[in-house]
């Protein structure tokens, strides 16, 4: 696709847009200036990417319908055998539909992206093969990944296993219903406000949102690049700590990665919480929209865990209430740059830079009209912010997303974990066709207070079933210092080992 001269009404108009004022000479010699640099872009233009290569065989698969789709949580279904032997022989692993698997097709949840077939597989689809998975195909997932409801997806609303019409949760909504709905052993999830947890808690599954930079990103349709996280949907302990073993270390890629920390997670099970000090973080309960039910379930699992020989005791992180806030300028203008106006990545980093997936996603500006109410809401604040304000929110959320970071850590000094509810009420009906454009914003959104924050303060954080209300799963986090994960997955498998969450 070489790049073409600009024409002087071209280049009038880009600067209209900057604010320049050019009189026609202006107009003539700038144009004679640009002429070497867009031989340059030419020169790049017809030299071959510099992509992976795919070493797994496979075929494009189909779309499931009627009752092969019961949920509508599957995309697309194929079968890729990874290696003959490997600590996840024998699993079967659906993939969260913005991760690239080269040959079949990859949406976003979106109808501007349909249609779009990656050429690579990312880092983690490679790691899963080689440790011998065997992946079944791509869940879908919410509308750009911009929603903590299943409502938002451009082929329909997915449901929840325990029950059809409700929420499955989201951004990661097909991997949390085929988990649930044992279609699947494993499913990879990703989390920029807890997208990974939420659903996790809505379906009854193990969610792990690692540390931020454990796993690697590459080849995943970003969001924004410090929220961005990776990780496994299972439904049991032990599934979830041998696929972060497998997924887990630096690729030498991805910039989200520095000073990376790994450990072999499934030996690190045994041991139970004798001696565990785990802290209940007061400002996780309570909300305006706090269930009951699912505040009651939380504490009872707390008490179970100083049953088992923890010590459990409350704490309080003030800044935790306004975690939310301080997340909302980074996710919200992030993801105008960077996945919006930005084409799936921006500039300035190191990264795998898909071009395929760059010039699909490109064309979103001409189909606005055909995206989620959630992704136009997002991509018009962030651009308003942009005209009217610069950058300024954005850098002052992340300065202060330090010192919310701190107030945890000050807390993780004295406590091992914190425990709060994954999200402060269970699975929610899905809107109905009729559904105002208030209710679908709402329905998208109002679970996000408890897990939102550690996506900008980085810390590792998991939701685990405890306990049901009303026939719908409760889910509990356990929240833990930077590439504390072994500790997590200690209490995490003692507590799963000690109860039936479903009894509880």
């Amino acid at each position: 696709m070489p790049v073409q001269m600009p024409t002087a009404e071209q280049l009038r108009d880009v600067a209209d847009e900057m604010g320049l004022t050019l009189s026609e000479d202006d107009v003539q010699s700038f144009l004679g200036l640009i002429a070497g640099s867009i031989e340059a872009y030419n020169v790049v233009d017809g030299l071959p990417d510099n992509l992976p290569t795919v070493r797994y065989p496979r075929i494009p698969g189909y779309r499931p319908e009627g009752e092969e789709n019961k949920y509508n949580a599957w995309y697309y279904k194929t079968r890729i055998e990874g290696a003959a032997d490997g600590p996840l022989k024998g699993k079967t692993v659906a993939l969260k539909d913005n991760v690239m698997l080269a040959g079949v097709p990859m949406m976003n949840g979106a109808a501007t992206l349909e249609g779009y077939v990656p050429d690579v597989d990312a880092t983690i689809v490679e790691r899963l093969l080689d440790a011998g998975a065997t992946i079944e195909g791509k869940a879908h997932c919410e509308n750009f990944c911009l929603s903590g409801g299943s409502h938002t997806n451009a082929t329909g609303a997915v449901h929840n296993p325990h029950r059809m019409g409700y929420s499955a949760g989201g951004s990661s909504s097909g991997s949390a219903a085929l988990v649930a709905a044992g279609e699947v052993d494993m499913a990879v999830g990703g989390d920029q406000g807890g997208s990974i947890r939420m659903p996790a808690a809505y379906c009854g599954i193990y969610g792990m949102k690692p540390t931020h930079g454990l796993v690697p990103y590459t080849g995943i349709m970003p969001i924004e690049i410090y929220v961005d996280h990776t990780g496994p949907m299972t439904g049991n302990v032990r599934d979830n700590a041998l696929m972060l073993e497998a997924i887990a270390g630096s690729d030498g890629v991805d910039p989200r990665q520095f000073d990376v920390e790994t450990h072999p997670y499934s030996e690190m099970l045994e041991g139970g919480v004798g001696g565990m000090k785990i802290g209940v973080l007061q400002e996780g309960f309570g909300h305006p929209n706090s269930e009951a039910d699912v505040d009651a379930a939380n504490r009872a699992a707390a008490d179970i865990l100083a049953k088992m020989g923890a010590e459990v005791r409350e704490v309080s992180v003030p800044m935790h209430a306004i975690g939310t806030a301080i997340w909302t300028p980074i996710g919200v203008e992030g993801l105008t740059g960077t996945m919006m106006w930005g084409d799936g990545y921006g500039h300035s980093r190191q990264d795998l830079y898909v071009t395929s997936l760059m010039d699909f996603h490109h064309r979103w500006r001409d189909r606005a009209d055909q995206m989620s109410e959630t992704t136009k809401l997002f991509t018009m604040l962030g651009t308003y912010i942009r005209n009217h304000y610069g950058m300024r929110y954005y850098g002052k959320g992340v300065n202060l997303s330090r010192r919310l970071a701190a107030e945890y850590d000050r807390v993780l000094a004295e406590c091992d974990l914190l425990l709060l509810p994954t999200v402060p009420l269970k699975a929610t009906p899905l809107p109905g066709p009729e559904a105002s454009r208030e209710e679908y914003v709402q329905r998208a959104l109002e679970m996000i207070g408890n897990t939102a924050p550690f996506d900008i303060t980085h810390h590792p954080a998991m939701s685990l079933p405890c306990g049901m209300g009303d026939g719908l799963p409760i889910g509990m986090m356990l929240v833990g210092r930077r590439y504390a994960e072994p500790t997590i997955y200690r209490a995490a498998y003692a507590f799963e080992q000690a109860e039936d969450w479903k009894s509880l």
